[in-house]
């Protein structure tokens, strides 16, 4: 007991505390994940984030303390999204074929994503700000938190809804394409095309991993969503959301 008292107070005095958190986090709930037969609901990132969140209040150590040490896996993001790019290569005569048709149905995802969540959120009567973190919520949260930064929003808000959207995504994807009866087996590649492609156009990085799991198709095109998301987000946002904005809260204004 004494050594793990010892053990403690060391990691608790060092950035190790928060590389090892999250770490024995992680690989806990991917035990979990897998243990449950990869049920939507154990999703590893979700239950990640509540063990720490646990741990961070049971032990009451400050976010800017624990992120010193989990900044060293958070570096890892970008190359882990560069990686989604290994399965479009492997399409690419594929995705090359259908391009047209991808971009016309990515535009109009974005469109009903951020459309959507900025009208609820003026009809609710919500601040300029943060609708406009709420904008970009179906793109990566790097992403998100520069756009809500370029378009007056609060960044640190921008991340909270990416990601929560993501988890969100990554969770009731499946169960939703099933009760709506886009059933897919083995077989049908089309059918894991169109869930990839849905799930990454709502539900980004989060909802990509998720689809990687389940089937390679989906995986491929849901990364296809998350990169030509991003780039539509990232040209179209700046240029439609200072009149959309203004229009949407006068009309549900008082």
């Amino acid at each position: 007991m004494a050594d793990f008292v010892q053990l403690w107070v060391y990691l608790a005095s060092t950035p190790l505390f928060g590389l090892t958190a999250t770490l024995l986090a992680y690989v806990a709930a991917q035990a979990l994940y897998e243990r449950s037969g990869q049920a939507p609901w154990a999703n590893p990132v979700l239950l990640s984030v509540l063990l720490i969140g646990s741990v961070l209040l049971a032990t009451g150590t400050p976010y800017p303390g624990y992120f010193s040490g989990a900044q060293f896996v958070h570096v890892l993001l970008g190359p882990a999204v560069v990686a989604l790019g290994w399965p479009l290569w492997l399409r690419r005569a594929e995705l090359r074929r259908r391009g047209p048709a991808l971009l016309l149905a990515a535009l109009g995802g974005g469109t009903v994503a951020a459309g959507s969540a900025v009208a609820m959120g003026a009809a609710l009567g919500l601040p300029g700000e943060i609708l406009a973190s709420l904008a970009p919520k179906s793109v990566t949260a790097p992403v998100a938190m520069g756009l809500a930064s370029s378009l007056g929003g609060i960044p640190a808000v921008a991340a909270l809804i990416a990601v929560v959207t993501g988890m969100v995504g990554a969770l009731l994807a499946t169960p939703l394409f099933q009760a709506m009866g886009l059933r897919a087996t083995p077989g049908q590649h089309g059918r894991w095309a169109v869930r990839g492609f849905a799930i990454g156009t709502a539900a980004h990085g989060l909802g990509t991993a998720r689809a990687l799991q389940v089937h390679p198709e989906a995986g491929a095109y849901a990364g296809v969503a998350l990169g030509v998301q991003v780039l539509l987000a990232a040209l179209l946002m700046p240029l439609l959301l200072p009149w959309a904005l203004p229009a949407l809260q006068r009309l549900f204004g008082p």
